[in-house]
């Protein structure tokens, strides 16, 4: 691997507004180009996805990085939306399997950058919890960049961390064009 940061630090992209997943991976591709080792764990998010009948590659992000050697997503989640009040014991052990991958990512060093896409929605819903997030936080090793994204950070989050930008809707066409989510650019 590359010289690491010496210091990483801790950045969290939230808010109602759109772009967190798309900030996380703009800066894990700046420090792929680097030849920094970027790990990026989907909550919520499968692969593939059955859109008009046809397979598909859920997120375009997931095809763009499958050349980029150090550059890895994995998803963790199902092509379905997770029911927030009554999550399916099946999407919460996958978020736990998420949350696994992430600990084993800090505690053996082996990325530069952890990118935990979604992850303040899967405590939002209750898939992990508020104290497994925040002990990410703690077993993460000084050179280690992590970046959270998802609505609904925590306060606790926020405050223990060194960047926090909120995105905020000013217009969407979603809800002025009546526009659906547009291949290449929601998904």
């Amino acid at each position: 691997m590359p010289e690491t940061p010496k210091q990483g630090r801790i950045q969290v992209y939230t808010g109602h507004g759109k772009g967190k997943t798309t900030c996380a991976l703009g800066a894990g591709l700046r420090a792929a180009g680097h030849g920094l080792k970027v790990l990026m764990i989907c909550f919520m998010k499968s692969k593939v996805a059955v859109r008009d009948g046809v397979e598909d590659v859920n997120y375009g992000e997931f095809g763009a990085v499958e050349s980029i050697s150090n550059f890895e997503i994995v998803p963790v989640g199902r092509e379905t939306f997770v029911d927030k009040e009554h999550p399916d014991p099946v999407d919460i052990k996958m978020a736990q399997n998420g949350l696994q991958m992430a600990r084993d990512a800090l505690e053996n060093q082996s990325c530069d950058v952890l990118i935990l896409d979604e992850i303040n929605v899967a405590v939002e819903w209750n898939l992990i919890s508020l104290e497994d997030q925040l002990d990410l936080l703690e077993i993460r090793p000084p050179n280690v960049e992590l970046i959270m994204t998802g609505r609904y950070a925590s306060q606790e989050v926020i405050d223990a961390a060194d960047l926090v930008t909120e995105m905020k809707e000013v217009k969407h066409y979603f809800s002025t064009d009546d526009v659906m989510a547009r291949k290449g650019f929601e998904f």
